[in-house]
């Protein structure tokens, strides 16, 4: 039977990030993706125009009509927009009924419109993080939720450990946004190892979906029974080609290649290991 993710975000009117970078991601890696939507955005490369949340039954019945049906073994959030709607997706956690929860921390898009009320970054760190497989914010995204502050090595390795204090099984801290940077080093961190993902920075404004596209990435591989050292791994291979080989489309930060993976060699990544 086929492997199946769930993606609960937002909707992208734009197509390259949010839930349609999601299910294309799903698709692209061989998992059958479905979704439930928690708002929906007026979007562009150029920027957000409007966030329009589904309402909170709305939320509900999706997520409940796709598991009572479709199940999933892997699930993935992505923009919840504020307090109410995290609480009802952390309510189907706490029943045991999202499987390999992939957490993506969506504060604030590329273009810099916030998609998560400030108020509700407590919400989702005492109830939703807790009952994760992973989380994976950015640099910023980590500084809001630990107080903390700078993207040396030394600084996200104890931004990380922070960050696993909120009950995830592990985390992984993406390091995209290190500034004047010639290698983007990435860490994941379960609580006993290290491990460094480190690769070429790709010198691009087209980087639109980025986040969404890694983490629904991982998804999709927990979903096919991945260790999550290995799902990670091949995740940040198929979203290093995605952003070398992304489009040119509209007239902002244009969107990453989802199918860039089935022509383009493989990344050599470095991967280092680091024991606790």
């Amino acid at each position: 039977m086929m492997k199946t993710a769930l993606t609960i975000a937002g909707s992208d009117s734009g197509g390259g990030a949010g839930i349609q970078a999601d299910l294309k991601t799903f698709q692209e890696l061989g998992v059958f993706g479905t979704s439930a939507i928690t708002a929906l955005t007026a979007q562009n490369t150029v920027g957000v125009q409007g966030v329009f949340p589904a309402s909170t039954e709305a939320l509900e019945a999706q997520i409940t009509s796709v598991l009572d049906d479709i199940g999933a073994d892997s699930v993935k959030t992505g923009m919840l927009f504020d307090s109410e709607r995290i609480e009802i997706t952390a309510s189907f956690a706490e029943k045991g009924r999202l499987p390999a929860l992939v957490v993506d921390p969506v504060m604030v898009s590329t273009t810099g419109a916030e998609l998560l009320k400030e108020e509700a970054r407590s919400t989702m760190t005492e109830k939703l993080f807790p009952h994760a497989s992973l989380i994976t914010p950015n640099i910023p995204e980590a500084e809001m939720i630990t107080g903390m502050s700078g993207s040396s090595l030394q600084i996200r390795k104890e931004m990380a450990r922070e960050l696993l204090k909120y009950g995830s099984e592990a985390v992984l801290l993406k390091g995209g946004h290190e500034p004047d940077a010639a290698t983007i080093t990435d860490i994941l961190f379960d609580g006993a190892e290290f491990h460094y993902l480190s690769v070429e920075k790709i010198e691009t404004k087209h980087t639109h979906g980025t986040g969404c596209t890694y983490a629904a990435a991982v998804a999709a591989f927990l979903a096919q029974s991945k260790s999550m050292k290995d799902a990670v791994f091949a995740a940040k291979q198929f979203i290093h080609q995605a952003i070398l080989h992304a489009h040119s489309v509209g007239e902002g930060a244009g969107p990453v290649h989802h199918a860039a993976h089935r022509t383009a060699d493989k990344p050599f990544i470095k991967m280092e290991v680091e024991q606790t």
